[in-house]
């Protein structure tokens, strides 16, 4: 042992330190080069990983919105909670027609969806470039959304699956709200065209591409969305002719889903970068 020199004891079998030798090798065998492009490519699989959990919540509540916006149309009062442009138009002839159900319904439903979306921006927030691909924030806005379906689907579950008069009214406004909030948290996400609740925008994108002759692989998440829209409204009307009762159970799945999948993110990836 050479006096005046003191030894430094080697790091651990699976430790991440190494030592650099003078040769500017680790004694694990990699450079210091090696291991900045290992940790490079490590930030890139979280964030591919955290981006497919990110589009597959986005299915999910596309699901959500078609189940919601059926219900609405078929149980409670024939108005859409997340179609604005259709409320409007049932406003405006509502009230040429002078047929206050129809314009009421419409009302209340604009009204929730607007204060919906404006409290769900407080809570998600806007987009910026510094945001990771899954931003915590969504998680909170969609926790709120699902409280909201829970408070719903008690008063449903306790009118019988049946909501009539004022509580119809009420229920309605709740859907629109959710839905309002669910708007906002996506839009956290900062992917431009991405949306579970306007979808004539995803169409439109979709028969953009296909026209200009981009590959079905660059469309195919656009798709996914119509059809799980077009599912979940299948499923809610199915439901409210023969199981009125598993409506709301499957709105608060989708949202669920989307929960778990958002958890299981920032678990695992933490909040990886863009």
């Amino acid at each position: 042992m050479i006096t005046g020199e003191r030894s430094c004891p080697r790091p651990p079998i699976g430790s991440n330190l190494y030592l650099i030798e003078p040769n500017g090798m680790g004694t694990s065998g990699y450079g210091p080069d090696m291991v900045t492009e290992q940790s490079e490519a490590a930030v890139e699989d979280g964030r591919e990983e955290a981006g497919k959990a990110r589009d597959r919540a986005a299915v999910s509540l596309a699901f959500v919105s078609g189940a919601t916006d059926a219900t609405g149309l078929l149980a409670l009062g024939g108005t859409f909670t997340s179609v604005m442009t259709g409320n409007l138009v049932l406003f405006g002839s509502g009230l040429a027609q002078g047929e206050p159900d129809i314009w009421a319904h419409a009302a209340y439903a604009i009204a929730a969806f607007v204060v919906g979306a404006a409290i769900g921006t407080r809570v998600a927030g806007t987009s910026v470039s510094t945001d990771p691909v899954w931003p915590a924030a969504v998680n909170r806005a969609l926790l709120v959304e699902f409280v909201v379906f829970a408070i719903y689907a008690a008063f449903y579950w306790g009118s019988g699956n049946h909501p009539e008069g004022t509580l119809m009214a009420v229920l309605l406004a709740l859907n629109a709200f959710a839905l309002g909030m669910q708007s906002s948290a996506i839009q956290r996400y900062g992917v431009s065209g991405l949306s579970t609740t306007y979808m004539t925008g995803t169409l439109t994108t979709l028969v953009i591409r296909l026209a200009s002759g981009k590959p079905l692989r660059d469309v195919a998440h656009s798709g996914t969305l119509l059809i799980s829209l077009v599912v979940g409204a299948a499923a809610a009307a199915a439901s409210l002719r023969w199981a009125a009762g598993l409506v709301p159970a499957l709105q608060l799945i989708g949202v669920a889903l989307a929960l778990g999948l958002g958890a299981w993110s920032n678990r695992r990836h933490g909040q990886a970068p863009r």
